[in-house]
C-alpha cells in the first residue's frame, strides 16, 4: 500500500524530489485573493487569484469570506490530489497554514500517490558551520557515528546532540526533523540524521534526541534510506 511516500522521501531526502518538476523554494508561503471558498469538515478549501495565477489551496477549516486577501505558509504542493469529500481531482493544490490564525499546517492527506507531493520544509539558511558538542552517556552517538555504526546500532537506542535544520509536523501522525552536529559529510549523506518524534520543535533548535535505530528502510519505487531515528523524545 502507498501511504504517504512522496511525502517521505522528500522529507527524508532533501535534494531529492517526487517526479512531476521542481517544488516551490524552501519554506515558501502563497498569497492571493480568494475567489472561491468550500468548506468540508476540518479543511476549508480556496481558489486563489495570486501573481501566478489561479491556485486552489486547503487549511484547516477557517471563516474565510470571497474577494479576501489570505496569506498560506508552510506550503505543500500536490499533484493530481482526488478529493473524495468534494469529487473533484486537483491538477495542482498547495497544502498549509493560513497566516494569523496560529492554527498548524495541514498535513498532506494520507492516500497520496507517488509522485503527487513536492514538500515544502522549513530549512536552516546556512548549516556548514554548525559545531555542537556530542551527548554524554552510554548511548550517546554524533550523527556520523549512528551513520556509520547502524549495522551494530539496529533496533537500539541512541542519544544524539543536533541542531534541527529541517523540521516537517504532522505526517503519519509523526513530527519529521533533520538533525546536524558538525560531524560527517554531505558527499556521503553521514552529516544529517532524519529523526520521527512526537514532540515539536523548529529549525535553529539544539536539541537531545533519543530514540530508536531503524536501518535499511524501503518506502518502494527507489526510495531507500539506510538509516532513521524514530519514536525519539526531545529535549534542549
Amino acid at each position: 500500500m502507498r501511504l504517504l511516500l512522496a511525502v517521505l522521501a522528500t522529507i527524508l531526502v532533501g535534494t531529492s524530489w517526487a517526479a512531476g518538476g521542481p517544488p516551490a523554494a524552501q519554506g515558501a508561503s502563497l498569497k492571493g485573493e480568494v475567489l472561491e471558498v468550500r468548506d468540508v469538515d476540518a479543511y476549508t478549501y480556496l481558489r486563489l487569484k495570486t501573481a501566478e495565477g489561479e491556485t486552489w489551496a486547503a487549511v484547516n477549516k477557517a471563516p474565510v469570506k470571497k474577494g479576501a486577501v489570505v496569506t498560506i505558509e508552510n506550503t505543500a504542493v500536490m499533484t493530481n490530489f482526488e478529493s473524495k469529500t468534494l469529487k473533484k481531482t486537483f491538477d495542482r493544490i498547495v497544502f498549509g497554514s493560513l497566516a494569523g490564525t496560529g492554527a498548524g499546517a495541514v498535513a498532506a492527506p494520507k492516500g497520496a500517490d507517488m509522485g503527487q507531493v513536492h514538500q515544502n520544509v522549513a530549512q536552516a539558511p546556512a548549516t556548514a558551520d554548525i559545531k555542537v558538542p556530542k551527548a554524554t552517556g552510554p548511548d550517546a552517538r554524533t550523527v556520523a557515528e549512528i551513520a556509520a555504526k547502524r549495522a551494530d546500532l539496529k533496533d537500539k537506542p541512541v542519544l544524539v546532540r543536533g541542531k534541527v535544520v529541517k523540521f516537517t509536523p504532522g505526517v503519519m501522525g509523526k513530527n519529521w526533523i533533520h538533525l546536524r552536529d558538525g560531524t560527517g559529510t554531505a558527499a556521503d549523506g553521514t552529516n544529517d540524521l532524519v529523526v520521527t518524534t512526537k514532540e515539536e520543535t523548529q529549525v535553529g533548535d539544539v536539541v537531545l534526541a533519543r530514540g530508536i535505530v531503524r536501518t535499511d528502510v524501503d518506502l518502494g519505487s527507489g526510495y531507500a534510506y539506510k538509516v532513521l531515528v524514530e519514536e525519539a523524545t526531545l529535549r534542549k
